[in-house]
C-alpha cells in the first residue's frame, strides 16, 4: 500500500470523520481539521500499531477506541417563566436547548478530558405555574464517570430562565441547580456552563473542569467581551466604577453633583454600566434608560408577580406629581395634628383614572367606581400609643430599640469638646457641663460617679454636621444645627434625656450661636425642649437613612458582590456560602441610584442634607467606616456599649443590660458565626489551604484594593491567613446583609410612617435663635404652629410615607435567614447537618424574642403602650410586619 494525499479540505474532513468513529484524539488542543494544513493518510499501522494523519506542521496520532458500552441517561430540565412559543422553527419543534454533559473524570488511557455527550432538550409540559419541563436522553458511555458540569446553548428566540436539571444516572439522581437566565444564541452564541452542586476549592477541582472554571470567571470579568460601550444584561459582566451617575447636569445644571469615589470624596465602588460619559460633562456618566446590572442580579417574574418592589420604586417619580396635585398647598405645613392623622383615617382623594396607583393596591382604597383614595395604614407606633412620640421616655427608648439603635455611644471623654478648628467654627467647648448633669439627675449620684460607672451616653452629631450647617441653610425651606444629646442610664436600664445642645457655627456675617436645652417645668421651656428634640431626632433620621442604612448596608455590600462574582467560581464553597446574602442587592442599589439617592431624588427632597446627602455619607465613610467594626460585637465595643468578657455568653458584656437590638442581635450573630465556623472548617481543615486558595485571596484583595480602594491602605483590614480570619470576615458580611439591614430597614414605616415621631427635615430654626419680634410673638401665641412649620411639608411627608411603606414591606416570596438550605448544602451531609443546627438556633431565637417582649421588667421592649422589639425575628409573613430577617439587602 502507498500513502495517498488528501488534497482538498472536503476530502480531509471526510477522512477525519471516518477516523473519528474508530479512533479517539489524544488532545483537544490539536485540531486535525485546522485550516491551512494538508493531511496525509497512512492506512497501514505504523510500528506502534497506530494509524497516523500527518500535517505539514505537525503529526497527530489517532488511538484506536475500544468498543465502549453506552447507556441511556435521561435528563429533565425545569425552566420557569421563559420558554413561550415564538416564531423560530426550533421553538415550534420544542427543541430549543442544546445540552452537553461534561465528565469530571479524565480518560485513563489519554489522561485528557472525555468527550462531552449531548442532546437537544424537547418540551414535555407547561404547567399552571409557568414552569416548562424539557427532556433530554443522552447516549452516555458506561465509563463516563461523574458529571461535573453541563453546558447549555439556548437556540430559542428569547432568553430562558433555567431553574434546574435532574439527571437519572445509574448511581442515583444528580441535580444541577441553575437559577439563571440564559440568553438566546442570537445575542450570545457561547454555551453557558453550570457546575454540579458539589463544591470544590481551586486546587481540588477535577482536571476536566479547571478550564471551564477559568473561562466562566473570565466571562464574568469581561475578558471575553467582544464589543465596547454599554453592557447588555445578557453579558453578565461584573466590574467597578465610581458613583458618577447620580447627578444629571445635562437635564438641569442644578442637578450637578460631585463624583463619589476618589481622593476628593472617598466611597465604595458600584457596578460598572459601560454607559458613555457626558459630552458636556466628561467626568459624569449619562443617565439614559435602565441602569445595567447583570441579568441574574435582577428581580423578575421568577420572584413572583405579587411583588413589584423595584417596579414601584422606579414608578415613584411618576406617582409623586399626582399625589402633589391632590394636595392643597403641598409645600405648606400641615395646619394641625388632626390633618396628619387624617392621612390614615380619611386619606387623600387621587386624581381621576390615576392608573399608575394600581401598583400599590394595598394603599389605594376604592370608595366608589370613579374615586380612589390613598389611605395610609396606621403605623404600629400610632396604634400602640398615639401620644408616645412626644414623651421623653419614648425618645430615649428608641435609641436602643427603635429604627437607628446603632448610634448611641458611651461618653468616655470629658469635658465634651469639638475637634474642629475653632478659628473656622467658633468656640469648641460644649455648653453641657458637669454641673448641669448633676442638676438634671437630681442627686441620684455625683457627676464623677455617673462618668465612672458608665451612666452617661450620647447621640453625637456635632462635629459631623457642623461643616454642613451653613451650606444646608442656604437651601430652600431648610435649616440645620450641629447637635449633642446627652442621656443618663437609670438603674432599670432605661435612658433619661438630660440635655440637647444645638450649634450654628460662625460665618463671615455672624458669630457662633449655640444654646443648651433641658427638660422643662414651665410651658415655654417644655415647648423649647420639644422643638430641640425635633431637631435632634431629625439629625438622627438623616444619619440613619444615609449612613446606618444606605452606606453601611446597600453601598458597602456591593464591592463584596462584584468581587465575589469576578474572583470566586460558582463552585467555590465560599461563593455558595455568601451567595444567598448577595441576591438582588445590586438590583435594588441600581434602582436607588435612579430614584432614591440621585440628584433631586426622594432622599434629597425629603431629608435635611438635601443635595449634600451623598457628600455627607462620603465624609462618614472616609472618617468613620471600618470593616473590622462592622461585625456586631466589634461595633458595640467601639461605641462603649459592650466590653470583652470571656465569661459572658457571647464573649461580650453589655454596658446597658436591656438593649433590645444588642440582646437579640448577639444571639443572631452567634448563630451565624457558629454555622459559618462549621462550614469554613469543613472545607478548610488547616490554615495552609486558606493561604493557598488563589480565588479566595483574589476576592479579598479585590474587595480591599478596588471595591473599597479609597481605604486600601488602612491598617485595620483583616488578612486571610487562618480559618478564624475567614470566619470573621464572612460572618461580618453575612451579618451586615441580614441582621444589620433588617434592624434598620423593616421598622421604617412603623416608626417613621407617623412622621412627627421621626421628622426627616427641619424647615425653620428654633424660635429663640436671633428671633424677630414677629417670630417670638407667633411662638408664644401658638407654639403648636411653630412645631408644625418645623416638620416636613405636606408634599415631603406624603412622598416619604409612601417610600417608607414600600421599603418596609416584605415580598410574598422573601428569602429569610435560616428558612431554606441552598442545594449545594443539602448535597453535603456534614454541611446540611450544620445548617439544620443553625436553623434550630434561629427558631429558638424567635421563642426567646417572644418571651422577652412580654417581660415587663425589660422596659425598653415591654410595658403599657410599648412597641415590641421584633425586628430581628428571623421569619415573617409577607407585607408590613416589622419583623423578619431576609438573607440579603433585597429592598
Amino acid at each position: 500500500m502507498f500513502c495517498k494525499e488528501a488534497s482538498s479540505s472536503l476530502q480531509t474532513l471526510n477522512i477525519a470523520k471516518s477516523l473519528s468513529s474508530e479512533f479517539t484524539k489524544p488532545s483537544a488542543l490539536i485540531n486535525p481539521l485546522s485550516a491551512g494544513h494538508r493531511y496525509k493518510l497512512c492506512p497501514r499501522p505504523n510500528l506502534r500499531g497506530r494509524c497516523t494523519v500527518t500535517a505539514s506542521k505537525f503529526d497527530i496520532d489517532w488511538i484506536p477506541k475500544e468498543r465502549v458500552k453506552k447507556i441511556k441517561v435521561k435528563g429533565i430540565i425545569t425552566a420557569k417563566q421563559g420558554l413561550l412559543p415564538s416564531v423560530g422553527v426550533t421553538d415550534l419543534l420544542g427543541v430549543s436547548l442544546l445540552v452537553e454533559l461534561i465528565s469530571a473524570e479524565t480518560d485513563p488511557r489519554t489522561l485528557m478530558e472525555k468527550d462531552p455527550v449531548k442532546d437537544h432538550a424537547r418540551r414535555l409540559v407547561i404547567d399552571a405555574h409557568g414552569e416548562d419541563q424539557y427532556e433530554c436522553v443522552f447516549d452516555m458511555p458506561e465509563d463516563f464517570g461523574a458529571v461535573g458540569a453541563i453546558r447549555v446553548l439556548n437556540e430559542a428566540h428569547r432568553e430562558i430562565f433555567l431553574k434546574e436539571m435532574k439527571l437519572e444516572l445509574p448511581d442515583g439522581p444528580v441535580t444541577f441547580t441553575c437559577d439563571s437566565w440564559v440568553a438566546s444564541k442570537s445575542e450570545d452564541p457561547t454555551k453557558r456552563t453550570f457546575f454540579s452542586n458539589k463544591s470544590y476549592l481551586p486546587l481540588q477541582t477535577p482536571e476536566p473542569l479547571k478550564q471551564l472554571r477559568k473561562e466562566e470567571l473570565e466571562t464574568l470579568q469581561g475578558k471575553n467581551r467582544k464589543r465596547d460601550g454599554e453592557f447588555k444584561k445578557f453579558e453578565r459582566v461584573y466590574d467597578y466604577d465610581v458613583y458618577n451617575d447620580v447627578g444629571d447636569p445635562e437635564k438641569d445644571p442644578e442637578l450637578a453633583r460631585p463624583v463619589m469615589g476618589g481622593l476628593s470624596h472617598p466611597y465604595p465602588r458600584r457596578c460598572k454600566t459601560g454607559r458613555k460619559p457626558s459630552r458636556k460633562y466628561p467626568s459624569i456618566e449619562t443617565r439614559k434608560g435602565d441602569f445595567y446590572v447583570p441579568r441574574d442580579e435582577e428581580w423578575s417574574t421568577v420572584k413572583g408577580t405579587a411583588f413589584t418592589g423595584t417596579t414601584i420604586l422606579a414608578a415613584l417619580p411618576a406617582v409623586f406629581p399626582q399625589i402633589e396635585a391632590a394636595l392643597v398647598d403641598p409645600n405648606m405645613p400641615f395646619p394641625h395634628f388632626k390633618s396628619i392623622e387624617d392621612l390614615f383615617e380619611e386619606g387623600i382623594e387621587l386624581p381621576k383614572n390615576a392608573g399608575i396607583f394600581s401598583l400599590i393596591p394595598r394603599l389605594v382604597k376604592t370608595v366608589a367606581e370613579a374615586d380612589d383614595i390613598l389611605q395610609f395604614d396606621s403605623p404600629i407606633l400610632l396604634d400602640t400609643d398615639r401620644f408616645s412620640w412626644i414623651r421623653d421616655d419614648e425618645f430615649a427608648r428608641q435609641t436602643l430599640a427603635g429604627l437607628n439603635p446603632l448610634c448611641i455611644e458611651l461618653v468616655q471623654e470629658w469635658p465634651l469638646k469639638s475637634k474642629l478648628d475653632p478659628a473656622v467654627y467658633g468656640d469648641p467647648n460644649s455648653l453641657i457641663t458637669s454641673e448641669i448633669v448633676e442638676r438634671e439627675i437630681k442627686g441620684v449620684m455625683s457627676f464623677d460617679e455617673a462618668l465612672e460607672n458608665k451612666r452617661l451616653f450620647m447621640l453625637d452629631y456635632h462635629d459631623l454636621l457642623l461643616p454642613y450647617v451653613n451650606k444646608v441653610r442656604e437651601l430652600d425651606d431648610s435649616t440645620l444645627y450641629a447637635s449633642r444629646t446627652l442621656f443618663f442610664l437609670n438603674d432599670d436600664s432605661t435612658l433619661r434625656p438630660v440635655a440637647i445642645e444645638l450649634t450654628r457655627p460662625q460665618d463671615v456675617n455672624s458669630p457662633q450661636w449655640r444654646q443648651l436645652f433641658t427638660p422643662g417645668y414651665d410651658a415655654t421651656s417644655c415647648w423649647l425642649w420639644s422643638l430641640a428634640k425635633t431637631h435632634a431626632i431629625t439629625h438622627d433620621a438623616g444619619y440613619h437613612q444615609l449612613i446606618s442604612h444606605w452606606l453601611r448596608t446597600h453601598c458597602c455590600m456591593e464591592p463584596y458582590i462584584i468581587a465575589a462574582n469576578r474572583q470566586l467560581s460558582a463552585m467555590h464553597p465560599i461563593y455558595r456560602l455568601l451567595h444567598p446574602h448577595f441576591r438582588y442587592t445590586m438590583e435594588i442599589n441600581a434602582r436607588g441610584r435612579q430614584s432614591l439617592v440621585n440628584a433631586g431624588g426622594i432622599i434629597e427632597s425629603c431629608f435635611w442634607p438635601g443635595k449634600y446627602s451623598l457628600e455627607l455619607s462620603s465624609d462618614v465613610y472616609d472618617k468613620q467606616w471600618r470593616f473590622d467594626r462592622e461585625g456586631l460585637p466589634a461595633d458595640l465595643i467601639s461605641r462603649g456599649l459592650a466590653v470583652e468578657d470571656e465569661t459572658a455568653e457571647y464573649g461580650v458584656r453589655l454596658t446597658i443590660p436591656d438593649y433590645p437590638f444588642a440582646n437579640d442581635g448577639l444571639m443572631l450573630w452567634d448563630a451565624l458565626k457558629e454555622w459559618i465556623t462549621d462550614y469554613v472548617n469543613h472545607y478548610y481543615p488547616d490554615a495552609e489551604q486558606v493561604m493557598l486558595d488563589e480565588e479566595l485571596q483574589g476576592w479579598w484583595s479585590e474587595v480591599r484594593n478596588i471595591g473599597h480602594g479609597d481605604k486600601k491602605n488602612e491598617p485595620w483590614w483583616p488578612v486571610l491567613k487562618t480559618q478564624d480570619d475567614l470566619i470573621e470576615v464572612v460572618t461580618t458580611i453575612a451579618w451586615v446583609a441580614s441582621g444589620h439591614h433588617a434592624a434598620v430597614n423593616f421598622g421604617q414605616y412603623g416608626y417613621g410612617g407617623y412622621f412627627p415621631n421621626r421628622p426627616t427635615t427641619s424647615r425653620i430654626k428654633m424660635p429663640v435663635e436671633e428671633p424677630t419680634e414677629e417670630e417670638l410673638k407667633e411662638f408664644y401665641k401658638d407654639p403648636e404652629k411653630t412645631m408644625l412649620k418645623t416638620f416636613p411639608s405636606k408634599k415631603q411627608a406624603t412622598k416619604l410615607m409612601l417610600t417608607l411603606d414600600l421599603l418596609s414591606t416584605h415580598s410574598p416570596d422573601e428569602e429569610y435567614l435560616g428558612e431554606n438550605a441552598e442545594a449545594s448544602w443539602v448535597h453535603e451531609p456534614v454541611i446540611y447537618a450544620a445548617y439544620e443546627r443553625f436553623k434550630g438556633k434561629l427558631q429558638y431565637l424567635e421563642g426567646v424574642i417572644d418571651e422577652r417582649n412580654v417581660d415587663v421588667a425589660l422596659k425598653n421592649r415591654a410595658g403599657a403602650g410599648v412597641v415590641k422589639y421584633e425586628l430581628l425575628k428571623p421569619i415573617s409573613e409577607p407585607g408590613l410586619t416589622g419583623m423578619g430577617v431576609p438573607n440579603s439587602v433585597s429592598i
